[in-house]
């Protein structure tokens, strides 16, 4: 077996704690929750946020019940400043939220955060800088008094331009990369901004210690907590705040952990969008919360809102089996699942219990919105995940999500109709007969695929069309095959084509292997059309599936 390069690797240095505490802690309320959506799960996002979808997402996390949002940098962005002005001057801020934004510990930039949120009643100004040796020393070139001046210098200001505003600023500290920098060296940072600002119980700093990169365990995240709070003086007049990240897939853990070791805040984002890996799920973070009787603080009785919301606004999906909140958390797929569960909610039901105890499902699927279902089976009661397992699981058709919904329909009407149980080779066969079977408008009968040498990103495809009774051959270039047809089929039909999306995959193995491809494109600017090509040579599939969506428009 090839050996990976470990070697390359060292061990993080475990924190020097044996009489720890936090073990023995048991969590018993929510913390101060902080949605950074708006800020940090939005750099992290291919295509950021326009204002229309920062605004949808904002008013999502107020209505799921967060009281402090970090609506983004504006001192840096342009765009993030002129959202936190459309909030202010337009009144969209609740009495009870306090909006948050993100600032380095450069005057030009702090003056223009002040600009930002002039008028607001109420703000939580969050100073930042970097504090690890490898940032110190490599990034920065700054000895350890050097990086806490600078971070003084900064609450210096904030403390100032403060003192001359109308509104209610409270401050919170970041010492960046807390995860990978010397404890006493966190200490005494974080212990010269709470002296800069002069931090009393009523008027306490946040001290957010971020995870910047992940790189322990759970546990030793929890002992650099308990360290940290153990060796802070005055800590009465400092909120202990996490912003954990997710590079070993152990965030939410950290977190838990972290807060029994004393922390009482906790920033992150729906569902753990961030960079890399992510931030902390605070989602999961609440309903693993819920899950043990505690009051989560946020409202999530409708949590496939909150799917729909973040699914819309950040462009990304929502994975099937995320915890809680994923498709098919609350769908038993086998036999014997499905049995014990049926059991279980029989037995609840007959003992007229009001605690909710039912084997594999942690929580009542009804608090969070969510029916149980079996998919396996389909009939009129059945959904779209019933639908696209069937045909992942009995043919290997892993369907675009378009096609998902859309199929869906086709087969609600036929289970309506029969009032019976539907097969799945019966909904195999409509499937067939809705998006591959050709219809005879348009039909391919041949093709050539040739590449042009002196234009390596250009092809030329040359073949025959049979249209009605009429055979058109073509000649024609474009960046690839499929770009090509689309020329061709837009000449052909006098219409315009724009494909939407694009996907394909394989079917089967050996001899009987096929290449599908999922097409989603609108014709003339009408409602999007839906075709599928199935064929064993890839770009076959891929023509034939563009030709049964044009056709389908037709």
């Amino acid at each position: 077996m090839k050996t990976m390069p470990h070697h390359h690797y060292t061990p993080f240095t475990p924190v020097k704690l044996p009489d720890r505490n936090w073990p023995n802690k048991v969590l018993d309320k929510a913390p101060i929750w902080c949605a950074v959506d708006l800020r940090d799960g939005n750099q992290a996002l291919i295509n950021p946020m326009d204002p229309e979808r920062k605004l949808r997402m904002f008013n999502q996390l107020v209505t799921t019940g967060f009281k402090e949002i970090e609506v983004g940098f504006p001192a840096a962005s342009q765009d993030d400043y002129d959202f936190t002005r459309q909030l202010i001057k337009e009144n969209l801020i609740p009495d009870d939220v306090t909006i948050q934004l993100l600032t380095q510990s450069r005057e030009h930039l702090i003056r223009r955060s002040f600009a930002a949120i002039k008028g607001v009643k109420q703000a939580i100004v969050h100073l930042y800088n970097s504090t690890s040796p490898l940032q110190r020393e490599v990034v920065f070139g700054m000895g350890r008094q050097e990086v806490i001046d600078l971070a003084v210098e900064g609450v210096n200001l904030i403390k100032k331009l403060a003192s001359e505003c109308d509104t209610q600023i409270r401050l919170q500290y970041s010492p960046e990369s807390f995860s990978n920098t010397e404890l006493d060296f966190s200490v005494a940072i974080c212990q010269a901004v709470m002296e800069a600002w002069g931090a009393t119980e009523d008027n306490p700093v946040i001290l957010n210690l971020p995870a910047t990169v992940e790189s322990a365990t759970p546990n030793v995240h929890a002992d650099q907590i308990e360290w940290f709070c153990r060796n802070l003086q005055n800590s009465q007049a400092a909120i202990i705040s996490l912003h954990p990240h997710n590079d070993r897939g152990c965030a939410v853990a950290a977190a838990e952990l972290g807060m029994m070791a004393g922390a009482a805040r906790v920033e992150g984002t729906l569902f753990g969008n961030g960079e890399r890996t992510g931030n902390v799920d605070l989602i999961t973070l609440a309903l693993n919360l819920f899950s043990q009787g505690v009051d989560p603080k946020l409202d999530l009785s409708n949590i496939q809102e909150v799917v729909d919301t973040y699914e819309s606004c950040s462009g990304l999906t929502v994975h099937p089996r995320h915890p809680y909140s994923g498709e098919l958390v609350f769908t038993a797929f086998s036999g014997s699942h499905q049995d014990a569960i049926q059991k279980g909610l029989r037995a609840l039901k007959d003992s007229g219990a009001t605690g909710w105890s039912v084997p594999y499902l942690p929580v009542n699927p009804d608090h969070l919105g969510r029916q149980y279902e079996t998919f396996i089976r389909i009939n009129s009661q059945s959904g779209k995940g019933g639908v696209a397992f069937i045909l992942e699981d009995k043919y290997g058709l892993r369907l675009s999500k378009e096609l998902i919904k859309d199929f869906s329909q086709t087969v609600q009407k036929m289970a309506d109709k029969s009032g019976q149980e539907l097969q799945p080779q019966e909904i195999y066969d409509a499937f067939i007969n809705r998006y591959i079977t050709p219809n005879n408008q348009v039909e391919l009968i041949s093709y050539e695929n040739h590449p042009i040498p002196e234009q390596e990103s250009v092809c030329r495809l040359i073949g025959k069309l049979r249209r009605g009774r009429d055979e058109i051959e073509f000649t024609e270039q474009g960046s690839g095959p499929v770009s090509a047809f689309v020329s061709v089929l837009e000449r052909v039909l006098e219409t315009q084509i724009k494909i939407n999306s694009f996907e394909q995959h394989g079917v089967g193995e050996g001899r009987d292997a096929k290449a599908v491809t999922y097409v989603a494109l609108t014709a003339n600017k009408k409602q999007p059309c839906l075709g599928v090509g199935l064929h064993t040579n890839t770009t076959t599939s891929a023509l034939e599936g563009v030709i049964r969506a044009v056709c389908s428009s037709l």
